[in-house]
């Protein structure tokens, strides 16, 4: 499974704390994140993270031309609602790219665990769903 680990400035220690908490589940998953918030994970924890450019820089475009490509499975984005992102047209492209796409989007650390559980218990319908009218 494809995941993209994704947060703000003020989320990336939320980040941190989520990937090592999970870190037994996510390690044999292909991780992809955003420049930054990809280092201080390795760097927390064991996992191997693919890193795209900052988000500002274009990272979140990076992740959401894997999801045009349906190459994405699952989004984990820790956004800080309470700041403005100088890149907010960036952030909505690539929601509206999952939207359009199927592709789950966890903005907040109680919707990622609930589909971490989901996933563990082999809750994939969504991408056979995505797979199949994509053909």
């Amino acid at each position: 499974m494809n995941i993209a680990l994704i947060a703000h400035d003020k989320k990336k220690e939320d980040m941190i704390r989520f990937c090592i908490a999970y870190e037994t589940f996510l390690k044999p998953h292909r991780l992809y994140a955003t420049g930054t918030t990809g280092t201080k994970i390795m760097e927390a924890t064991e996992l191997k993270v693919h890193r795209f450019l900052s988000g500002p820089l274009g990272g979140d475009q990076q992740i959401g031309a894997l999801v045009a490509q349906n190459e994405m499975d699952f989004i984990v984005f820790f956004r800080d609602p309470l700041t403005a992102q100088p890149h907010e047209p960036d952030i909505l492209a690539l929601l509206r790219l999952a939207d359009v796409h199927d592709i789950p989007v966890a903005t907040n650390l109680a919707t990622a665990e609930i589909m971490i559980r989901a996933i563990e218990q082999g809750e994939l319908n969504w991408r056979n769903y995505v797979r199949k009218n994509q053909s």
